[in-house]
């Protein structure tokens, strides 16, 4: 079983960097199904429906969350209805959704989780680690495979966080610095890891904004907001993980970065 999974999706130049090149990644690397994440897919933070919905007609087949979750309020009014958005299992808001579903590809079940991290973190959360290990072993026995989407902040708990749960998901792919990580592999009992895979969006900016807004603020603490540049050159960052559809451990991971042309609106 072959999972594509694209990094943070950062706005319109993120969304259209996953539309222009998920066909011919789903080809070339015969792709069964398709995550991403997409808490920064609606102008950089939450995810509106029409965005939703454009990501699922475009090929992705389930969309995870994290601490933007909520930044779009209007979530509350589709995301019940929304039978591919995996929010943050772990969040102490109830907004409604799941956060672990159970999807199916070509007869074979895959059990995608979202789980927020804690470190550097200013949302309120249960336990990253109880939570997936109730979610665990009030499933156990299950016959799926579980990639699991931690978005979290700190290098450190992401490694950690992987170690402990080795050998009891396929993957646990890492996500919300928008900054791909060179260290995919695969941990000693057979669960996939990459510290985080990056992101979907403007390549010349930081973290997907426009690269001046940002250095106003964070340089020169202006009370400026990010902006994004709708036309900088799109970037894709990406993990392909090949699971073992019998033993659901992890056969092979590895990232990919591509670059496009400057995509005008």
């Amino acid at each position: 079983m072959k999972i594509l999974f694209f990094g943070d999706i950062v706005g319109q130049v993120g969304r259209n960097a996953v539309k222009h090149n998920i066909e011919k990644l789903v080809k070339k690397y015969q792709i069964d199904f398709v995550i991403a994440n997409g808490e920064n897919a609606t102008h950089g933070k939450g995810l509106i429906e029409k965005h939703y919905n454009e990501l699922i007609d475009a090929g992705v087949d389930c969309i995870t969350l994290g601490n933007h979750y909520l930044s779009k309020n209007m979530i509350v009014n589709y995301i019940d209805d929304a039978t591919s958005l995996v929010r943050p299992l772990n969040i102490s808001k109830r907004i409604g959704g799941e956060g672990s579903v159970v999807f199916e590809a070509n007869g074979v079940k895959i059990r995608v989780t979202n789980i927020l991290g804690t470190a550097f973190m200013q949302e309120e959360v249960a336990s990253p680690y109880y939570s997936l290990k109730s979610l665990i072993d009030n499933n156990e026995g299950e016959d799926a495979i579980h990639i699991v989407d931690f978005h979290a902040e700190a290098t450190g708990e992401k490694m950690s966080f992987g170690y402990c749960f080795d050998g009891l998901v396929s993957a646990i792919v890492g996500t919300h610095t928008h900054v791909q990580t060179n260290d995919a592999k695969i941990l000693e009992n057979g669960t996939g890891f990459i510290t985080d895979v990056g992101m979907c969006g403007a390549a010349n900016g930081v973290l997907g904004f426009d690269k001046d807004t940002v250095i106003q603020k964070t340089i020169f603490g202006s009370n400026e907001r990010f902006d994004l540049d709708k036309e900088d050159q799109e970037m894709v960052n990406a993990v392909v993980i090949d699971v073992d559809e019998m033993s659901h451990k992890t056969r092979e991971i590895f990232a990919i970065s591509l670059l496009g042309e400057k995509h005008n609106g």
